[in-house]
């Protein structure tokens, strides 16, 4: 009967280290795919997101520009915190147009629109005036106002690219109609 126990254990010792064996291959082939350039579905997805981000925000930027360009030579010009409105106005006008489209578009969301544009307002509750004061402050001791601008775009869409995507529309990525009918 012991001889019987220890072949019952040494035969199951055998198998699980056949299924081992077996299971190393199929992961060894996903590494060498992913090695040659073969991405994941969802490193994919991620990529495309990213540049669809991307695009948005540019344009998003451009209307940033633009409107912080007039308002800065044609409606601010005398005012002693001409950085500070104009920026502000340029800013409120870029979020509301890149909310817009990558809500639809690049995470493709249901989510409740109102609870998402809050979320997003709380981003920029903090993002706002960290931007206003240091940037007027950065233009007070000589920076130039557009390269300042500039700055900030690329910060803002850094960190807003992150705060949406893990924390706006984390559990609602691809759930809008668009996103059913890919």
């Amino acid at each position: 009967m012991e001889k019987e126990v220890n072949n019952t254990t040494e035969t199951a010792e055998v198998k699980t280290a056949n299924s081992v064996q077996a299971e190393q291959p199929v992961e060894e082939t996903k590494n060498a795919e992913q090695k040659q350039g073969k991405l994941s579905e969802q490193t994919k997805e991620s990529l495309w997101q990213s540049l669809k981000f991307l695009l948005f925000s540019i344009s998003a930027g451009a209307i940033q520009i633009v409107s912080f360009t007039l308002l800065s030579l044609f409606v601010f010009k005398d005012s002693e915190n001409l950085f500070g409105w104009s920026h502000l106005i340029a800013l409120l006008l870029s979020v509301v147009w890149n909310f817009t489209f990558n809500r639809e578009f690049t995470f493709k969301s249901a989510s409740n629109v109102n609870i998402a544009m809050l979320k997003v307002a709380a981003f920029y509750a903090v993002f706002t005036p960290a931007t206003v004061f240091g940037g007027q402050a950065l233009t007070n001791v000589g920076c130039n106002a557009f390269l300042v601008e500039a700055l900030i775009m690329v910060l803002n869409f850094v960190l807003e690219f992150l705060y949406c995507k893990y924390f706006v529309y984390r559990n609602s990525i691809n759930t809008n109609n668009r996103a059913k009918k890919d």
